[in-house]
């Protein structure tokens, strides 16, 4: 039995809290109302983020860094992309010397461009040795409830990447090792921009075909980017790659999806992260991945129109019109050439 110290009350946290109380182990929570904590204690729920799924008691819920992370084998990270350097700032003098940290946030950091383990290096130096990201196509509301889910325990130390695998291993629950910090954190990062173009397509009545096509086009984009940096190219053929494109474009639990989707129905962005509540990771990504591109002069059409959509009021309609309208290339050729 390990002590999990949990950062992060939100969806993901707590169904990931869940599956290690069902592991036996004891699950330490962190959030940052009480209103929160006092609820999820004394109902045994989540019912902002998690309605319906029934914490194990092994799982407290607190406010308190320090009695989270005191004795905390494991500290799971399970904050938005764009607050994991500000709870790394906060918590880097509490964690335990040979702690495990492991990481659910998939993005890039807006300004910096940088990914999640280079922000945490960041801000606790050779912190890449007891690193770890817990990426895959899993959706929250499922593995809550205990349906069957595969994801990666991707880490620069192959240690940390089998102790993380052994702690979530569960009959409904698969964990792969990987050693492909790049490759896993891109592919974790830019699906959720294809996700949103996807969801457009779907709110537009573009059919079968379009999401089939930008499906397929978003992942030579995210190969593109990812090879470009020095990922494997194999790694975005596995769950990180186009397992975890294919659920995020297409789940009903996307909240990428779900924005998209919005998006395409005519809906202002402003008024679509409004009513959802919750963090659409790909927003903020797409501003930093299309800055990251053209830094590396790496061509990411689709990238590019969600940025315009997003930022500058760019019509969805007219976004397709000019993917479509884009000049004629040879697949496979234009992939080698990286254009």
């Amino acid at each position: 039995m390990s002590k999990v110290g949990v950062i992060g009350c939100g969806s993901w946290g707590t169904a990931l809290a869940v599956v290690l109380a069902g592991n036996g182990e004891t699950v330490q929570m962190w959030c940052r109302r009480q209103e929160q904590a006092d609820e999820m204690n004394g109902t045994r729920e989540n019912k902002k983020y998690l309605a319906g799924v029934v914490l194990p008691e092994g799982i407290q819920v607190h406010t308190d860094l320090q009695e989270v992370l005191t004795g905390a084998e494991y500290v799971l990270l399970a904050v938005p992309s764009q607050s994991l350097r500000e709870i790394l700032e906060k918590i880097k003098d509490l964690l335990p010397p040979e702690a495990i940290l492991i990481n659910t946030a998939k993005g890039l950091e807006v300004g910096t461009k940088l990914r999640m383990s280079q922000v945490t290096e960041e801000v606790i130096a050779g912190s890449g040795e007891r690193f770890v990201v817990l990426y895959g196509p899993s959706h929250a509301e499922e593995v809550g409830r205990g349906l069957p889910a595969a994801v990666v325990s991707c880490s620069a130390n192959e240690n940390a990447a089998r102790a993380v695998q052994d702690l979530f291993m569960s009959p409904s629950f698969r964990v792969y090792t990987n050693d492909d910090l790049i490759g896993v954190e891109i592919g974790g990062a830019i699906k959720n921009i294809i996700a949103i173009a996807t969801g457009i397509a779907i709110g537009l009545g573009l059919g079968d075909n379009a999401q089939a096509a930008l499906l397929t086009r978003g992942m030579a984009e995210i190969t593109r980017l990812g090879t470009h940096l020095g990922a494997d190219p194999l790694t975005f053929s596995g769950l990180t790659g186009i397992g975890d494109l294919v659920v995020t474009c297409t789940s009903r639990h996307s909240r990428n999806h779900r924005c998209g989707l919005a998006l395409g129905e005519g809906k202002k962005l402003e008024q679509i992260l409004q009513d959802m509540g919750m963090v659409v990771e790909g927003v903020k990504t797409t501003k930093a991945t299309m800055e990251l591109a053209q830094e590396l002069h790496i061509s990411m059409p689709i990238t590019e129109m969600m940025y315009r959509v997003l930022f500058e009021d760019f019509p969805v309609q007219q976004a397709v019109s000019e993917l479509m309208c884009r000049d004629k290339k040879s697949e496979l050729e234009m992939e080698m050439l990286g254009v």
